[in-house]
């Protein structure tokens, strides 16, 4: 397959992928509202509706592995993005403390509506009802992934850095130089997964349904939203 094929390919599958999402989408939110309204609950759906969103995200992980084998500067390009999109992007894709950010957003959202009820003792269970132990994790987590996230923009630095040369033509292996691009933009993409699933999995069932529903919210708006403004952008030109 050659590298034109390969970004038309990642093209149409991400696609599909968020068209995908949004069906994922709309059973998690089905499971989160029969969970919420049943007397005794449904965990188990409610599980296996986030599991489900879950591995779409492993799919779509795998999908741009093998992408970013064959063509990692067609990759770090995104032309399946919006001109906003790529405006956000960090390594090729979104910068993973954005779901620290969105974790602490959603839970004050959520206490300030329902503030009544937790000072009357009420144990909501959602985002608004985090544990100092949670907390706790979450900000362990987020200074872990920041961490990771400078070590990768320094190495991302020097590669850039030592780039000239691919463009004069004067490196002496410029095979290896490519390699060493694709192996910062996997491990970027690991830690974007690794920090997704180590946020849900400190979260409880229904935790994880508010938070999975306002990330994908979050990718979905703002492709939307990007994509809306290339159409007028373009009518205009």
């Amino acid at each position: 397959m050659s590298q034109e094929t390969a970004i038309s390919s990642f093209k149409k599958f991400q696609q599909s992928w968020i068209e995908q999402l949004q069906h994922h989408l709309n059973h998690l939110r089905s499971a989160q509202n029969h969970h919420r309204n049943s007397v005794t609950g449904d965990v188990e759906r409610l599980r296996e509706a986030v599991e489900r969103v879950m591995e779409h995200f492993r799919e779509y992980h795998r999908a741009k592995w093998a992408t970013t084998e064959k063509d990692v500067v067609g990759v770090m390009a995104a032309p399946w993005s919006s001109a906003l999109e790529r405006s956000l992007h960090w390594v090729g894709g979104w910068r993973p403390t954005t779901l620290f950010h969105l974790v602490y957003t959603e839970s004050s959202i959520l206490f300030e509506s329902r503030i009544v009820d937790i000072l009357r003792g009420f144990r909501t269970g959602d985002l608004s009802d985090l544990s100092p132990s949670q907390f706790r994790t979450v900000s362990e987590l987020q200074c872990e992934t920041v961490k990771e996230e400078n070590a990768i923009t320094e190495e991302l630095s020097e590669w850039q850095d030592d780039a000239s040369e691919l463009v004069m033509g004067t490196s002496s292996n410029p095979e290896q130089r490519i390699r060493r691009l694709s192996e910062i933009v996997h491990r970027t993409d690991d830690l974007r997964l690794r920090t997704i699933t180590r946020v849900v999995e400190l979260l409880s069932p229904l935790q994880q349904a508010e938070f999975l529903i306002a990330a994908a919210e979050l990718r979905t708006g703002v492709a939307g939203w990007g994509t809306s403004h290339d159409r007028r952008r373009s009518s205009n030109v």
